[in-house]
C-alpha cells in the first residue's frame, strides 16, 4: 500500500524561514540569501520524506508567504494598485501584495477555513487580466527531480481559488468571482502542460471548498472545470484533495463522477461521516482513495490500531492496490519535529507526534497494510495510548465537577448593556470617540532577551521585574503623550497571548520549538492541553495593578478568552472540546474577579479566535456558537455594572455571526475592519442594531504602512454613517507587538489626531 503526505510545514524546525524573511524585509540580507535558505529547507523536507519511504511526496507546498497568494501570482491576478506590468512576478510585487508598501495597502488577509493560518484574499473583477506570471510549481518540481526525488506538484484548485476570492475594490459586490472560471483555466492548462513536459506523473489539486455547504451552481463549477481540463490532464494521474470536514453527499457524487480525476483525498479525522458515505454510496473502481487517517492538525500520536481498522474497512471497498495512506490535511498546521523537544516531560512526549513523526506513522501504516508491520513500533504506540488513558495527571475530579455544575444557567450579567454603559461612563468619564489600543506594544530585541534570560535563570526575579516595570512605564508614558484615553500596559511580560496563560494553568504542557506558521513570518507556539484545566493562582493581577498605579487614566486588564485559548492550542482529543472550554472559562472567571477586586475598571477578554472555530458545515454551527458564547459569558458574569468588559476579534468574516457576537454581551468589542475594506460595516448598513460599544479597527497593524490622519478620519466617518456616536471607539485593528516603534508612534499619533478632529467637527454641528 502506498503512502502520501498532503503538505508539510515550511518555516523549518527552528523557524529558519521566518528569520530569513524578516532579515530580507529589513534590508539586512539579499534576495539570494533568502532564496538559499528556502532552497535548503525544501531539499531537507523532500529528502526527509523520501528517506521515510513516502511514495507520493508533495512539491509546491513551500511558500514565502501563502499558497493562495502564490496562486494569485501564478495567475498574474495582481490588483492594479501594485503597478504590475507583466512578466514573472518578483519579490517586490509579491510582498507588496502581502504586506503593503509605503504608498499602497496590502490585500485583505483572513483565516484559512477554520484554522489559525491566514491567507491573502484574491481581489478579482470582470476586467481582471490573467497571465502565467509565476512558474514556481514547475521550477520546484524540477528542483526536486534534480535531487532524484519524484514529487506530486500541488496546486490550489481553480474552483476553490475563485470561491475564496472577493470582488475587487470598485467592483459591484454582487459580482461572482466564479464567473471567471473560463478565464483562469487557460493558465492552469499552461501549468499542466509544463509539468507534463517536465515528467510529472501525478498532480494534486487542493479543493477544500468541497467540504462546504455549496450551492448547485458551485458544484457544477467543479464539473465544468475538470471536464474542461480533461484533455490537458490526459496522461497524468490527478488527485483532488479535500480536508477539514466531511464531504457532503452531493459533492461526493460530483467529484466521484469526474472522468479526469484518478484519485480523491478525504480527511477521515475531522470527516468521520465520509467513511460512512464511502460505505453506503460505494467508490469508483477505477479511482484511488487517499485515506487521511493521520491527523494533520493536532500533535497526538496516531492510534495505529484504530487506523488499521479504518484502512481494513476501506480496503474491503476499494481494494488494496487503490488505497493510499495519507495525512488528513497538510502538516503545516502542526509543529515540525518532536526530536527538538529536549525539555518536554517524557511521559507527555510519548503521547505526541509532530510532522516528522506523522510522516513515519503514515509509512508505518502503509507498510503494515501491505503485510510488513513493524511490531516494535506498533507495540510502543499501543503502550503510549494506554499510558495516556490511565495517567492520573490527565484527570482532576474537582475541575470536572465545577464544569458539570455550569449546566442550567446561561451566565448573563444581571443588567442590560445600555444601563451598564451609563454606569461605566459616570465612573470613567471618557470623551466621545474614546481611543485605545488592543493590548500589546512592540516587542523589542531587548525585551525578548530579558524574558529569555529570566527563563534560563540568567537573571534574578528582582532584575526581571525591574526590567518589565521599566518597559511598562515607558509604554504608559508614551500613551499619555499620545493622549490615548484607555491605556494598556503593553504586555512586555508575554511572548504570546495564549502561551502566557497556558504556562500558568494546570493541564497544559509547553514545547521549546513547537512553532506553527500563522501568516507570513508570524509563527505561534500553541500550548498542549493534555488534561483538566484549572488556575492555581492569579496570573495578571500583579502587572495590571503595577500599570494602573502609574497613571490616573483607566488601565485595561488584559486576558485571553477561553475560546481563543482553546482554538489556539493543541487540544486533547479524548473529550469534547466544549468540556475543555468550560474548564478554561472557569479559570479565567477567577482571574477576572481578582482583577476587579484589585481596582481594575476595564478588563479586556480577547476572543480573537471565536469565529475561527466555527464549523465549516452550517448544521454544526449553532451548537458551537452556543457553547463558545456561553464560555465567554461565564468569564465575566459576576462583575459589577461599573466594570467595563471589552473583547477583541480579528481577521475573520464576522458578518455571518454578528448576532452571536451581540449575544456575548460584552460592553465594548474591538474588531478587525480596515484590511477587509470595511466589510464589517456592511452588516450595520443592512439594519443590524448594535447597542454596545464597538471599535472597528481604523488601521491595519499587519502592514508597516503608516496611515495619515486624513485617512483614519475618513474611516471613522464611514463608521459614523452606520453607528451611533456614543458607542464608537477608535483603535487599531489588532495588537502592536509585531510592529516597530518607528511605525507605531506616528500611526497612533495620527489615530488620536483623527479622533480629536472628528470630536471637534461633531461638537461644531450640535
Amino acid at each position: 500500500m502506498a503512502s502520501h503526505i498532503v503538505g508539510y510545514p515550511r518555516m523549518g524546525p527552528k523557524r529558519e524561514l521566518k528569520f530569513a524573511l524578516e532579515s530580507f524585509w529589513d534590508g539586512k540580507s539579499t534576495a539570494d540569501d533568502l532564496q538559499k535558505v528556502a532552497t535548503d529547507l525544501r531539499h531537507s523536507i523532500w529528502k526527509q520524506m523520501a528517506d521515510a519511504g513516502i511514495k507520493y511526496i508533495p512539491s509546491n507546498t513551500f511558500s514565502y508567504y501563502d499558497q493562495v497568494l502564490d496562486t494569485t501570482a501564478m495567475l498574474g491576478a495582481v490588483p492594479e494598485r501594485y503597478n504590475f506590468t507583466g512578466g514573472e512576478i518578483g519579490f517586490d510585487i509579491y510582498f507588496s501584495m502581502a504586506r503593503g508598501n509605503a504608498s499602497v495597502p496590502a490585500m485583505e488577509m483572513t483565516k484559512w477555513f477554520d484554522t489559525n493560518y491566514h491567507f491573502i484574499v484574491p481581489e478579482l473583477g470582470p476586467n481582471t487580466k490573467f497571465s502565467y506570471s509565476s512558474h514556481k510549481p514547475v521550477s520546484e518540481y524540477k528542483e526536486a527531480k534534480a535531487l532524484g526525488i519524484e514529487t506530486v506538484p500541488v496546486l490550489i484548485g481553480p474552483v476553490t481559488y475563485l470561491l475564496l476570492s472577493k470582488p475587487a475594490k470598485g467592483v459591484e459586490k454582487s459580482f461572482s468571482p466564479l464567473s471567471l472560471l473560463g478565464s483562469i483555466l487557460p493558465i492552469y492548462k499552461e501549468v499542466i502542460a509544463e509539468l507534463k513536459a517536465a515528467g510529472a506523473s501525478w498532480i494534486q489539486f487542493d479543493e477544500p471548498t468541497l467540504v462546504m455547504d455549496l450551492e448547485s451552481h458551485q458544484l457544477e463549477a467543479f464539473t465544468k472545470a475538470y471536464t474542461e481540463l480533461e484533455s490537458s490532464l490526459s496522461g497524468l494521474n490527478v488527485l483532488v484533495e479535500t480536508y477539514f470536514a466531511d464531504v457532503p453527499t452531493e459533492a461526493y457524487k460530483t467529484i466521484t463522477a469526474l472522468k479526469s480525476i484518478s484519485g480523491l483525498g478525504f480527511d477521515l479525522v475531522r470527516g468521520t461521516k465520509t467513511l460512512d458515505l464511502v460505505k453506503s454510496a460505494g467508490f469508483p473502481a477505477s479511482k484511488y482513495l487517499f485515506a487521511g487517517v493521520v491527523d494533520g492538525r493536532n500533535i497526538w500520536a496516531n492510534d495505529l490500531a484504530s487506523s488499521i481498522s479504518t484502512l481494513e474497512t476501506l480496503e474491503a471497498i476499494v481494494g488494496k492496490d487503490k488505497l493510499v495512506v495519507s495525512t488528513s490535511c497538510s502538516l503545516m498546521h502542526t509543529a515540525v519535529d518532536l526530536v527538538n523537544e529536549t525539555k518536554l516531560d517524557s511521559e507527555i512526549k510519548s503521547w505526541l507526534a509532530f510532522a516528522a513523526q506523522k510522516v513515519v506513522e503514515v509509512n508505518a501504516l502503509a507498510k503494515a497494510s501491505a503485510g510488513q508491520k513493524d511490531e516494535a513500533f506498533f507495540s510502543a504506540n499501543a503502550a503510549a495510548q494506554a499510558s495516556r488513558k490511565s495517567s492520573p495527571r490527565v484527570t482532576n475530579e474537582e475541575v470536572q465537577k465545577g464544569a458539570a455544575a455550569l449546566k442550567g444557567s446561561d451566565h448573563r450579567r444581571a443588567t442590560n448593556v445600555s444601563a451598564r454603559l451609563d454606569a461605566q461612563q459616570k465612573k470613567l468619564n471618557l470623551p466621545i470617540l474614546p481611543t485605545t489600543t488592543i493590548g500589546s506594544f512592540p516587542q523589542t530585541m531587548d525585551l525578548r532577551r530579558v524574558r529569555r534570560e529570566y527563563k534560563a535563570n540568567k537573571i534574578s526575579e528582582e532584575e526581571y521585574v525591574k526590567a518589565i516595570k521599566e518597559e511598562i512605564s515607558k509604554v504608559v508614558k508614551l500613551q499619555e503623550e499620545f493622549d490615548i484615553d484607555v491605556l494598556v500596559h503593553g504586555e512586555p511580560e508575554r511572548n504570546d497571548m495564549v502561551e502566557y496563560f497556558g504556562e500558568q494553568l494546570s493541564g497544559f504542557a509547553f514545547t521549546v520549538n513547537g512553532w506553527v506558521q500563522s501568516y507570513g513570518s508570524r509563527c505561534v507556539k500553541p500550548p498542549v492541553i493534555y488534561g483538566d484545566v484549572s488556575r492555581p493562582k492569579a496570573m495578571t493581577v500583579f502587572w495590571s495593578k503595577m500599570a494602573q498605579s502609574m497613571t490616573a487614566r483607566p488601565m485595561k486588564g488584559m486576558l485571553t478568552g477561553p475560546v481563543t485559548i482553546l482554538n489556539w492550542s493543541f487540544v486533547r482529543n479524548d473529550q469534547p472540546r466544549f468540556e475543555t472550554c468550560y474548564q478554561i472559562a472557569l479559570a479565567i472567571k477567577k482571574e477576572v474577579e481578582d482583577l476587579e477586586a484589585a481596582g481594575i475598571q476595564v478588563i479586556q477578554i480577547d476572543e480573537a479566535a471565536l469565529r475561527e472555530g466555527l464549523p465549516l458545515r452550517k448544521s454544526e454551527q449553532a451548537f458551537y456558537l452556543d457553547w463558545a458564547v456561553h464560555s465567554f459569558r461565564i468569564t465575566n458574569c459576576g462583575v459589577q455594572d461599573t466594570t467595563q468588559i471589552h473583547t477583541h476579534m480579528c481577521y475573520s468574516n464576522f458578518n455571518d455571526i454578528i448576532h452571536s457576537i451581540i449575544n456575548m454581551d460584552a460592553d465594548v468589542i474591538t474588531i478587525e475592519n480596515s484590511r477587509s475594506d470595511e466589510k464589517l460595516l456592511s452588516v450595520f448598513r443592512e439594519g443590524v442594531k448594535y447597542g454596545a460599544g464597538i471599535g472597528p479597527g481604523v488601521y491595519d497593524i499587519h502592514s508597516p504602512r503608516i496611515p495619515s490622519t486624513e485617512e483614519i478620519a475618513d474611516r471613522i466617518n464611514k463608521m459614523l454613517a452606520v453607528l451611533e456616536t456614543n458607542i464608537l471607539w477608535v483603535n487599531p485593528d489588532c495588537g502592536l507587538k509585531t510592529r516597530k516603534y518607528a511605525e507605531v508612534k506616528p500611526a497612533l499619533t495620527n489615530m488620536v489626531a483623527a479622533a480629536k478632529l472628528l470630536r471637534t467637527q461633531l461638537a461644531s454641528t450640535k
